[in-house]
């Protein structure tokens, strides 16, 4: 089968990553490269404020991962939508339809339309995500086939800020001459990437701990039930260290490495700097906690119970590394909670140097795209061989003109001036002498005949 090269990209608040994936249509995808390149301030919140810069950076991506594969450049992305713009709105449609009326796909195609028509002021539809189904009051997990007279249904209207398509559209196409090949909704595609269908059926919560913000995904009944974005993330509590005079690079490495979310510990545990690392960890424990209560309470807002959502918490995101948060997260929450990896035997990783659990966002987008996706890439330009060109031969080659005699008076010799030439030009000097000596007796033989005959 023919392979497809899919290029996907997601902007974030603190950096941007793409990668390339190849499927052949055999349902396994090659995640082959992932690249990425920091921010400062040109995103935030998942808007692009600075345009330009954002698209040098992604101009950088590109260029890094076409030389991955010699020979082909990239031509179109799939990019993912997400951050604090991301808004699900609930959407019941009602249909009527005559009495014992089988269902069918095309029912249910008119229901999406539906409420997918439905207009938001500045905001952009980009996903809709069914709920619930009820024919004639009867909950049903898919409607198609059933028989009835009423349908009544739910959807989430996944939706984003104008404004993030536009700028968006304007660093990808304008600047860089780009296609974008579609948008994904990096939370939907993250949930199918990580969460098992059990997971989905059972109950659980999708956890995105970013940089800036702190999306929380209720699923139940098989689909997302709930969506909230949290404007708090991981930079928040680096941003704390700095009021301790540290710059924001420095009190970032601080979190990372002598962080905990469980807050301060017992003076014995940190040996010298002790004051220091106190203090530190007192920041962030403060807002780690408060992170996590608001986590708490959008799980509260999803109209859902810890009870009623068996398959625990599943935390992905950088900020989910922090040492102890997910120690917190589940003392608080009462709920068990694993870290979110890329599964299943669909997926291979060709890199070593990439770390799933750090990629999950830029792959989700490659997994969504995967089975309909169009080719992000060109091919190489073929390279002519020895058996591509033709050569034709009308007739027998001309012979070759033979070279003129060279003459030593035409080519004076080089070593006219050395020893071998001084003997030589004495030896053709004794010649001719010898030459007219011959000559002039010939002549002197001949007057005496003439005298001869005189006589």
């Amino acid at each position: 089968m023919e392979q497809k090269y899919i290029i996907a990209l997601e902007v974030g608040s603190s950096k941007i990553r793409g990668a390339l994936g190849v499927t052949d249509g055999s349902g396994i995808l090659t995640v082959k490269a992932v690249e990425e390149e920091r921010l400062v301030d040109s995103v935030r919140h998942g808007c692009v404020r600075n345009v330009a810069e954002v698209a040098d950076s992604v101009n950088s991506i590109l260029r890094r991962l076409e030389s991955r594969e010699g020979g082909r450049s990239v031509t179109g992305v799939y990019v993912a939508l997400g951050g604090r713009s991301m808004v699900s709105s609930a959407v019941p449609i009602e249909r009527r339809l005559p009495s014992e009326t089988e269902i069918t796909g095309e029912h249910l195609r008119q229901i999406y339309d539906d409420a997918r028509s439905k207009v938001l002021i500045d905001r952009d539809v980009v996903d809709v995500v069914p709920v619930e189904f009820f024919v004639d009051k009867n909950r049903v997990n898919n409607i198609t086939g059933t028989f009835g007279s009423e349908i009544e249904a739910t959807f989430n209207l996944i939706s984003c800020r104008s404004q993030l398509r536009r700028n968006l559209s304007h660093a990808l196409s304008k600047t860089l001459n780009l296609d974008v090949r579609g948008y994904v909704v990096r939370q939907l595609a993250e949930g199918d990437l990580v969460l098992t269908p059990e997971e989905r059926r059972l109950g659980c919560v999708l956890v995105d701990f970013g940089a800036e913000t702190t999306t929380v995904s209720v699923y139940k009944y098989g689909a997302m039930q709930y969506m909230a974005t949290l404007p708090l993330g991981s930079r928040n509590i680096t941003r704390d260290i700095t009021s301790l005079a540290y710059l924001e690079e420095e009190a970032e490495k601080l979190k990372c490495n002598c962080g905990d979310a469980m807050g301060a510990h017992d003076a014995s545990a940190f040996p010298g700097e002790t004051r220091e690392h106190l203090e530190i960890n007192n920041l962030v424990g403060s807002r780690s906690g408060e992170i996590i209560a608001n986590i708490c309470e959008q799980i509260k807002a999803s109209g859902f119970q810890p009870s009623d959502l068996p398959s625990g918490i599943v935390v992905i995101g950088g900020g989910a590394r922090l040492n102890g948060f997910t120690r917190r997260l589940e003392d608080e929450s009462r709920m068990r909670v694993r870290m979110g990896m890329p599964g299943g035997q669909s997926i291979r990783i060709t890199d070593s140097r990439i770390q799933p659990a750090m990629a999950v966002d830029v792959i989700s987008i490659l997994a969504a795209v995967a089975p309909h996706a169009i080719d992000c890439m060109t091919r190489p330009e073929p390279v002519p061989t020895v058996d591509d060109t033709v050569t034709t031969v009308d007739d027998e080659p001309e012979p070759e003109p033979e070279p003129e005699p060279i003459f030593e008076e035409d080519h004076p010799r080089r070593d006219r001036g050395s020893i071998f030439g001084k003997l030589r030009d004495r030896f053709a000097r004794l010649i001719s002498e010898n030459e007219e000596d011959l000559a002039k007796n010939e002549e002197d033989d001949d007057d005496d005949i003439m005298r001869d005959d005189d006589r």
